[in-house]
């Protein structure tokens, strides 16, 4: 009987998460920080590769109607690098003495990004722009571009809802379709597919973990399979976010 009662309770319990409705919105805490690891991968057949892990962390500094202020530093970025049969590696963490020819190189162009904050806003869904970048570093207006998150539809979600969002970058469209998986307590689990369009084509797939009291996506897989003048094309990121 007992047995029987905590089957129906769990079956109820599932039911009424299927069931339930989420606002999905942005709630960072004033003056708080929250760090984020990205992982990017990119792989072009077999004599051509690259993985590269930026660590960041973003301090809200004012919160205004449905707006937050926000700055962000990079505090570590790290490279591996393959091309033509040479390994090419580089870690912000490590001095001139630990670095070889190459990876003091790599250090002399990424080095300087980690000087670098990015002032932004944030809407309550998830919309990010950049306001400035001191000093203005070549390269870091492109990353704080891509690393934008997942955009909120303005209604709630359920499981099955749907919504899109599109943006463009460097020649290429991505049109992406969210898909809500499941909700429960902690988390809203939401599937990621689309598509690339422009100077490549191909597939977006992946998934996306957010945090339902926070609104925010504690983690993110995206990937995608491209054709790029006429090159066969895999990228893959992973980010992490978590509040310090």
């Amino acid at each position: 009987m007992k047995k029987l009662l905590f089957l129906f309770l769990a079956i109820t319990a599932n039911t009424i998460f299927a069931q339930d409705e989420v606002l999905l919105r942005l709630n960072y805490e004033n003056n708080a920080t929250y760090s984020t690891k990205t992982i990017v991968s990119q792989e072009m057949g077999a004599m051509m590769s690259m993985e590269m892990t930026m660590d960041m962390e973003m301090e809200v500094t004012a919160v205004e109607n449905e707006n937050y202020d926000t700055k962000t530093k990079f505090t570590n970025m790290s490279m591996e690098m393959l091309q033509g049969g040479n390994l090419m590696t580089f870690d912000s963490s490590k001095s001139d003495d630990e670095l070889d020819a190459a990876g003091k190189m790599m250090k002399s162009q990424m080095g300087p990004m980690l000087e670098a904050v990015i002032y932004s806003k944030v809407t309550t869904l998830g919309k990010a722009s950049v306001v400035s970048i001191e000093p203005m570093i070549p390269g870091v207006e492109d990353i704080a571009s891509q690393s934008s998150a997942v955009v909120y539809p303005k209604e709630a979600v359920k499981v099955g809802s749907t919504w899109t969002m599109s943006k463009e970058e460097k020649g290429m469209k991505m049109d992406f379709l969210y898909t809500v998986q499941s909700i429960s307590k902690e988390n809203v689990l939401v599937d990621v597919s689309g598509e690339v369009s422009g100077m490549g084509s191909g597939k977006i797939t992946g998934n996306v973990t957010i945090d339902r009291v926070s609104g925010i996506p504690i983690k993110s897989l995206v990937e995608m399979n491209l054709s790029v003048a006429e090159q066969k094309l895999k990228m893959k990121a992973i980010t992490e976010t978590a509040k310090k």
